[in-house]
This record gives structure tokens, C-alpha cells and sequence, in this order.
């Protein structure tokens, strides 16, 4: 008969503290817009999903290791908790810009306001948890046996997010080759990177005929020329010959596209640092 064993360390080390946190404060962000009963439109949709969503996946986590389940799931525990954090971090960034720019008008009164603007304050606090988490959980220099919770790992899971909120913001554009390319870059570097972080989860990385780390230079190196191209034929294409409407509201194309540029230039940045980080790795070595 198997004997259940519980290790208290996963919530009572520092890790555990700041996930136990961010399931307190995802469950009191919900709860609170919840309780206004307005939620409506793609933009509440996403925050109510963004918080139900890092509740559900941080309270399985803390109970998979406080039952010490976890080692016997076909994927590497390590990578999977790394990515999920950076991940939460980042959607739960962007559920406390979007959400009090969307629902708190001005001037704010009565209690639904006041509650709205708790639940934007504890958002805050949640993505402050999960950024203490990913802090906590990175990978020293050297330690390459997580590659993500390594820096180029990390900022694989940043490069494919802000990818999707690219995708999020491309509902139209014009059949020109300049933007086409751009749609074709944001959605190869998309898929090649989405693949290395689901390969380094599943543990599918010893199938790969080369090694990891000198494709990784490689494909970083492309990717960086293709963002580059990107981050110049984006703005020309989209803005050439074209003012902005006088009645250009939230879901107006000029400022869609200028939102696809500005996080087409994080990227940029991304992969920038991602290249030197991985180039760093590979051909600079800490002396033994």
C-alpha cells in the first residue's frame, strides 16, 4: 500500500510563501470584480480568465509538491513551474493595466468603484508574488539543469507572450508584402519558440539531432534579423501616407498598430538579450 508523505517545505520555504500568496490574492481579485457583475467584453473576459486561471494552475502546483505527486508526471517539473510563473507574472501584469483602464472611469465613487479599484491594488500585489517567485526559482549562473529558469529560457516564455498580445491586436491589416512578412515573422518566431519551451517540459530535447544550445544561438540569431526587418517595415507600411482618426477610440486600428509596434520593438529587445545571454553560454565558459 503507497504511504502518502507530505513535505511542508513547499509551503513554508520562500517559494511557497510567495505562491500561497498569489493563490490568496488571484482568488480575492476575482472574487472582488466578480461581486460588481461587471465583467463583460474580451477585455473582462480576459482578466477574469487570467486570475481564475493562475489560481487554478498555482494551487495544483503547491499541492502536487506539498503530496510530493509531482515526479511522477511525464514532464520536467523544474521547466513546467519555471515557465508557469514567468507566465502568470506576465498575464497578471497585463490584467492590472487593462483592467482599471477599462472598468474604473473617472471620477470613481460608490462601492462598486472602490471595489474594482481593491481588485486592481491586489492584482498588483499578485504579480508582485509571482515576480518574487520567478526571482526565487531562476536558475544560478552556471546552472544550466533548468533551462527555464535560466535567462534565455525566461525570456523564451516572454518572447512567445508578447507574441500572442501581437496576435491579439492583428484583427486587420492589409494585404501589402511589407505587412504580410511581418504577420509571417511574428508567427514563425511564435511556433519555433512555443516548440522549444513545450520540448523542455515534455523532456523531448534528447531527440533533437544537434545540441540545444548552438541551435538555440542560431535560431536566436535569425530570429533577431527577422525581428529586425519587422521593427522597420511594421511602422512604414502601417503609418505611410496615414494620419490618425480623429475619433480613434480603443478598438481603432491606428492604435492597434501602434501597440504592434511597440511591443514588435520588445521583442527586438528580447531576442537581443536572449542572443547574447545564450552566445554567453555556449562559447564563454566559467572557469572550473
Amino acid at each position: 500500500m503507497a504511504v502518502a508523505t507530505v513535505n511542508l517545505r513547499a509551503v513554508t520555504s520562500w517559494v511557497g510563501i510567495a505562491r500561497l500568496f498569489a493563490i490568496v490574492l488571484s482568488c480575492i481579485a476575482f472574487s472582488l470584480v466578480a461581486s460588481t457583475r461587471d465583467f463583460g467584453g474580451p477585455y473582462g473576459t480576459w482578466c477574469m480568465f487570467t486570475w481564475c486561471f493562475c489560481f487554478t494552475v498555482t494551487l495544483l502546483v503547491v499541492v502536487l509538491e506539498l503530496l510530493e505527486l509531482y515526479p511522477k508526471l511525464p514532464l520536467s517539473w523544474d521547466d513546467f513551474t519555471s515557465a508557469f510563473c514567468m507566465l502568470a507574472m506576465l498575464m497578471v501584469f497585463t490584467t492590472s493595466v487593462v483592467f482599471p483602464s477599462t472598468f474604473i472611469s473617472s471620477p470613481c465613487s460608490g462601492g462598486k468603484c472602490a471595489r474594482q479599484a481593491v481588485a486592481t491594488t491586489v492584482s498588483c500585489l499578485c504579480f508582485l508574488a509571482y515576480a518574487i517567485e520567478v526571482g526565487l526559482t531562476r536558475a544560478k549562473p552556471g546552472d544550466i539543469s533548468s533551462f527555464l529558469s535560466t535567462v534565455p529560457g525566461l525570456l523564451k516564455v516572454f518572447e512567445a507572450y508578447v507574441a500572442c498580445l501581437i496576435f491579439s491586436l492583428l484583427d486587420t491589416f492589409s494585404s501589402e508584402a511589407g505587412l504580410q512578412w511581418c504577420v509571417a515573422v511574428y508567427s514563425i518566431c511564435f511556433i519555433v519558440t512555443l516548440l522549444i519551451i513545450i520540448f523542455t517540459i515534455g523532456r523531448c530535447l534528447t531527440y533533437i539531432p544537434c545540441p540545444l544550445e548552438k541551435m538555440l544561438v542560431v535560431y536566436n540569431a535569425l530570429a533577431l534579423m527577422m525581428y529586425i526587418t519587422a521593427t522597420i517595415l511594421w511602422p512604414l507600411y502601417s503609418f505611410r501616407g496615414k494620419s490618425r482618426p480623429e475619433n480613434c477610440g480603443r478598438n481603432c486600428w491606428w492604435n492597434k498598430h501602434l501597440g504592434v509596434t511597440f511591443l514588435t520593438i520588445f521583442n527586438l529587445i528580447a531576442y537581443l538579450v536572449d542572443l547574447v545571454y545564450s552566445t554567453k553560454m555556449v562559447f564563454i565558459r566559467a572557469p572550473p
